[in-house]
């Protein structure tokens, strides 16, 4: 056992949670200022990482899972294929912030996060935080599994909205390929 108290767990916790909070805010920002699709992109990714997070610290590891999976991960190569396939235009015509001063902040955060995983990695966790060998197996061997409480009421109780996002997700999709299509049509003539 270190020599780390609940206290510092405390502090690690609510530090962790309001800086993924902020960063998330801030990526939203930065998500909807960018002029570069592909840039923008990105950042909406740094908000699902962020959400994805809180979510862990909220002790909801699938939703957290899931988050990065479904969103960060699957629809945002869809957005990223559905930018490329419109052909906006050359990557310099449409610039954001560089430099110098990115790097830094980018490596800053780095050496951070970098940081946070050593002191994690060497420090035991309080028995308080831990699960419980007899939650964790009723929670897996209940009905439905550890996804039922939330596949359950998301499969039977909304599956209208479910199926209704995903088809506005397609058309979308769709309308945004149509409307590239025939721009780059008036272009070559």
């Amino acid at each position: 056992m270190t020599p780390l108290g609940n206290d510092f767990f405390t502090l690690f916790y609510s530090f962790h949670f309001y800086l993924f909070g902020l960063i998330a805010i801030a990526s939203a920002i930065l998500f909807v200022t960018r002029k570069s699709p592909v840039a923008a992109a990105m950042w909406l990714v740094n908000v699902m990482f962020c959400l994805a997070a809180l979510y862990m610290l909220l002790d909801a590891q699938f939703i957290g899972a899931i988050q990065v999976l479904v969103y960060a991960g699957a629809i945002m190569v869809v957005f990223l294929f559905v930018v490329m396939l419109l052909n906006l235009g050359s990557a310099d015509a449409v610039t954001d912030i560089r430099g110098n001063a990115g790097r830094l902040a980018a490596g800053a955060v780095g050496l951070a996060m970098l940081a946070e995983i050593m002191v994690l990695a060497r420090s035991s966790f309080p028995a308080t935080l831990k699960l419980k060998a007899a939650e964790t197996a009723m929670a897996i061997d209940g009905p439905g599994g550890v996804i039922g409480p939330i596949a359950a009421p998301l499969f039977r109780e909304h599956l209208l909205a479910f199926e209704l996002t995903s088809m506005l997700l397609l058309t979308a999709i769709v309308g945004a390929v149509v409307i590239g299509k025939k721009k780059g049509a008036n272009d070559a003539r």
